[in-house]
């Protein structure tokens, strides 16, 4: 097997003064303790820990190689100072943690003429860049799920909670608790469901593992989500979500409403009906609420199934392989 090449790196600019990177690293470092991945990350984290399962040779962020050696790909999983910090020769495929939105860089193509392909996670930002980018150079790959790490046996036998609620809400957070998420606790109250709650930012895998072993589902809250790998974590656990999928415009507010108005999204743009249930709203939660405690009650969901036949880490992996290989046969 040929060996990928593959690079990715967090931006960290110089503030004030050249090289106070360093120190400031440091000092983050003492004052917040260990920084803890973010989604992008993940996406090389998880490769890589893919790659590894599989055996599949690769280099990471070896540099020198790259430009020693101008006719093999380079994989640029992100982030995209990484493209723009060298003067790349190799022929790049570059994803999935890009750009929010290609009006970050409408000239890629022509700005980095070796560019072969630009990876993005889910159908619906392929539907968003495909007018900018073209099909010719756009795939679809999602990231794998560690479902060794992320397995039913972290389940207690005797659950505490009916539901976990994940709060990733992200934007008018202050509005979405007036009209969704102080609602659907009343409501969680009211036909008496007992709840913990999760929020974004605020836990580590450790706790999202500890809170899961307690709980016989998950009501996972987002506007929406390129891939999800929580959902996806919890999903693999053998937990069924109750998800608030609204779909409508994408919402980030450096682009919308004033640059860009794009729709349909996903909160859970990786799904079929073995995961769990959908609702758009409160009336629709409350609509579905029981009958997902039926299907739940009866063993309908499987949603670890989901997973390991689509989303399973080391399948993942060589897909993406599959795809880096499928541009060097072409060059």
């Amino acid at each position: 097997m040929t060996p990928l090449n593959i690079f990715y790196q967090e931006p960290d600019p110089d503030r004030w003064i050249k090289y106070d990177r360093y120190p400031r690293k440091v000092i983050r470092r003492i004052v917040r303790g260990k920084s803890k991945p973010g989604g992008m990350m993940m996406f090389a984290l998880q490769l890589l820990q893919g790659l590894n399962k599989t055996a599949h040779p690769y280099r990471f962020n070896n540099f020198k190689y790259a430009a020693n050696h101008i006719c093999e790909p380079v994989c640029i999983v992100g982030k995209p100072q990484v493209l723009l910090s060298k003067n790349w020769k190799n022929p790049i495929i570059f994803g999935p943690a890009t750009y929010s939105h290609p009006l970050d860089c409408p000239d890629l193509f022509a700005r980095y003429p070796t560019v072969k392909k630009v990876i993005v996670p889910c159908n619906w930002m392929y539907q968003m860049f495909l007018p900018y980018y073209g099909a010719e150079n756009l795939i679809i790959w999602p990231v794998g799920i560690d479902t060794e790490r992320w397995n039913p046996l972290l389940k207690e036998t005797k659950t505490t909670y009916d539901f976990l609620i994940y709060d990733k809400i992200r934007w008018e957070h202050n509005h979405y608790e007036k009209v969704l998420i102080s609602p659907l606790i009343v409501e969680l109250k009211a036909q008496n469901f007992t709840y913990d709650v999760i929020k974004y930012g605020h836990y580590d895998h450790d706790i999202l593992s500890e809170k899961l072993s307690k709980c016989k589902a998950v009501i996972f809250l987002c506007e929406h989500e390129t891939q999800g790998l929580a959902y996806q974590q919890i999903l693999s656990t053998g937990t069924p979500i109750l998800a608030w999928d609204k779909g409508g415009m994408w919402k980030d507010p450096a682009f919308y409403p004033h640059y860009i108005q794009f729709e349909e999204v996903s909160s859970v743009p990786y799904w079929d009906n073995r995961c769990g249930m959908k609702f758009k709203d409160l009336n629709t939660f409350k609509e579905q609420l029981f009958p997902f405690i039926k299907n739940l009650n009866n063993g309908i969901f499987a949603p670890r199934d989901y997973i390991t036949e689509n989303l399973e880490l080391g399948k993942q992996a060589l897909k993406f392989a599959e795809i880096a290989q499928s541009v060097k046969d072409k060059l």
